[in-house]
């Protein structure tokens, strides 16, 4: 669940004059493939405009089910997502391309360590969206040079919907956790696409190779997926985490775990990742001070801090206090009393977004006397609403007496 800004650019230009012969579409196909690889992509294909319309019901069910929540530019417009052609009514051939990023390590060991932040593998390098870009840029630019055409390229932030497209292109397939699957990547493709004005041959669509494997739906900790192949993104600790901008549902804070920025947990546990290689781009490689960064470090990060740790990644966007927050959900959920001192500093932080998950984690975190003590004397200085209900909600975990 990626940042919406601008993804896409229309890109157009002559041919090259007499620099190379007409190629006719399949040779074309071929050498724009290569071209693709040559820039850093590691599968590619072809699909008609035409190819989503089974996956466009999915997503009208979907939207009519109020299970995109508070993603309202998922609402928007659903014409457009339902068929390419809506979103451009020249296009004629869909390209869809992929890039691995298979992580070196088991995403799930993390969530044992309780005192650290289980940050999502997508996010734990620069943002995907800035290199892969740049390279759909360059190679529509090649694309353009080498037929003339017109071409626009998209990347997770406009109104396009790239895994089924990337399934009709014969990339993978959709499985039952809604995600591209891969029999060569396993479950770790960024995906980004290229729409022309040229007629390509198109390749085949991928077939389902879910079978009865169950694994991605019951690892789910928030019970995501009411049926296979569907998604309730207002139980999905992603969405929780990152597209939600207010306070994390009750019901849902303790089996977020120590989550702090999305989850791994139905891609993780796909048996086609036995056959997944560990991604290629550096730039993608998770830095050292993501993989399991500690809490009380963390929940220390002013504004400032907290964007020169995450300076090009895509953490950024959430900010700082709802970053805090998740943190603080994190902290609630170590069963590490020694914790608590950075909870309850955090009772004076001036968003009352974070004073109120503060507040949670100290009722994890505290006795009930000591909870209680707190609560009495911070109610008669909190104005916020909000917080001041976290203080009368939060039930104190059964704690023994200090």
């Amino acid at each position: 669940m990626a940042g919406r800004r601008a993804g896409v650019t229309n890109l157009c230009g002559p041919r090259l004059l007499n620099t190379r012969q007409k190629l006719s579409p399949a040779r074309l196909k071929t050498a724009l493939a290569d071209q693709a690889r040559a820039l850093g992509f590691d599968c590619a294909g072809i699909a008609g405009p035409d190819a989503i319309a089974q996956a466009a019901r999915y997503f009208r069910d979907f939207l009519d089910a109020g299970a995109h929540g508070d993603m309202d530019w998922l609402a928007a417009h659903p014409e457009r997502r339902a068929d390419p052609r809506g979103l451009w009514a020249e296009v004629r051939s869909v390209i869809m391309l992929g890039v691995n990023y298979g992580p070196e390590q088991n995403p799930l060991a993390i969530l044992e360590q309780r005192t650290r932040g289980a940050i999502s593998v997508y996010a734990q390098g620069d943002d995907y969206h800035d290199l892969i870009k740049k390279r759909l840029k360059a190679l529509a630019r090649w694309l353009v040079a080498a037929e003339a055409c017109e071409v626009k390229v998209f990347v997770d932030t406009a109104a396009v919907m790239e895994k089924p497209l990337a399934q009709a292109a014969g990339l993978g397939w959709q499985g039952k956790h809604t995600n591209l699957v891969s029999r060569e990547f396993g479950s770790w493709l960024f995906l980004g696409a290229i729409f022309t004005t040229l007629e390509l041959p198109r390749d085949n669509a991928d077939t389902d190779h879910c079978g009865s494997c169950r694994a991605c739906l019951e690892v789910c900790p928030t019970s995501a997926f009411p049926a296979p192949y569907r998604l309730d993104a207002r139980r999905c600790i992603s969405y929780l985490t990152i597209e939600n901008k207010g306070p994390i549902p009750h019901e849902f804070r303790k089996a977020i775990g120590n989550r702090i920025y999305g989850c791994d947990d139905c891609l993780a546990v796909c048996p086609w990742n036995k056959f997944a290689l560990v991604g290629r781009e550096a730039k993608l490689a998770a830095r050292e001070a993501l993989r399991a960064p500690a809490l009380d470090e963390l929940a220390r990060l002013d504004d400032a801090a907290f964007r020169a740790l995450f300076t090009k990644s895509p953490v950024k966007r959430i900010g700082r206090d709802r970053f805090i927050r998740n943190v603080l959900i994190a902290i609630g959920n170590s069963n590490d009393a020694s914790l608590a001192d950075e909870a309850q500093r955090l009772l004076g932080d001036a968003s009352p977004l974070v004073r109120g998950a503060a507040v949670w984690a100290l009722s994890q975190l505290k006795t009930r006397q000591e909870f209680d003590a707190l609560a009495a004397r911070a109610l008669n200085a909190e104005a916020d609403e909000s917080v001041r209900a976290e203080w009368r909600g939060s039930s104190p975990a059964a704690r023994p007496s200090s």
